[in-house]
């Protein structure tokens, strides 16, 4: 079976809080399907009067997010095709962005590239210990363009400057939460989830409107993220094309 056609997003709703929730059998890793499916269904429930807040979350105990998917990355063959996967990517943090009920994240393992920058979308985000982080983009090739908005608004250039240069290095869950990509940080995803259910109780008792117009606070200087985005796609959409790339993502799947 075609490894991208794998997984799932799924939605569920309780008392107020939707859940939603990506898996792939590969870490977490995410294909062009699912990248839709996470915008679709984040557009969607933010419409849904019912809903007053949204948890991120991915399935499993160990990797949160390992990003885009290599196995469709090394099938990209033009330009065109390029862009359309990175857009996905795009998509995803542009719906984030303009939600609107507040997105909070759990991060209950590693995340890498594009998991980071899902982390760094989300309004509010917890995390284990166990949730190291890196930005690997630069050492296949490409560099982390489109998450880099995202990320960089969390946790300064600096500090993204450091995760894109460094690109082999794993970055602790304590660091994330020092630089503010994580709020919390736990030592097992039972104590953060007991967490995160006394968070959300209280939390959506709050006004949804003052939530709304407190995140539209969050996002000013953002409106040109569409483009913006769409921008940095086409510049990883090229790089992927380059002989390294093909070489290096090639020799990362026989490993």
């Amino acid at each position: 079976m075609d490894k991208t056609a794998q997984g799932y997003v799924n939605t569920s709703y309780n008392e107020g809080i939707s859940t939603i929730e990506f898996y792939h059998p590969s870490h977490n890793s995410l294909p062009s399907n699912l990248l839709s499916q996470l915008a679709d269904t984040i557009h969607s429930e933010s419409k849904k009067d019912e809903v007053i807040l949204i948890l991120l979350q991915s399935a499993g105990d160990r990797t949160f997010c390992a990003g885009a998917s290599f196995d469709e990355l090394v099938a990209i063959h033009n330009k065109d095709q390029g862009l359309k996967f990175f857009m996905g990517f795009a998509n995803v943090i542009n719906a984030i962005r303009t939600c609107d009920k507040l997105v909070i994240g759990r991060v209950q393992g590693k995340a890498v590239g594009g998991g980071v920058g899902l982390a760094a979308a989300c309004d509010y985000c917890m995390a284990t210990k166990f949730a190291s982080i890196k930005l690997s983009e630069l050492a296949v090739g490409i560099g982390p363009f489109v998450i880099g908005p995202a990320v960089e608004r969390k946790i300064g250039l600096a500090n993204f400057s450091q995760m894109a240069i460094n690109a082999t290095e794993w970055f602790t869950a304590d660091w994330g939460k020092e630089k503010g990509l994580f709020q919390e940080v736990f030592d097992t995803a039972e104590h953060m989830d007991d967490y995160l259910t006394r968070f959300l109780t209280t939390l959506k008792g709050m006004n949804p409107t003052a939530m709304i117009k407190l995140k539209n606070v969050f996002w000013e200087g953002t409106d040109n993220w569409d483009e913006l985005l769409s921008e940095r796609a086409g510049i990883s959409g090229e790089l992927v094309l380059s002989k390294f790339s093909k070489e290096t993502i090639q020799s990362f799947l026989k490993a």
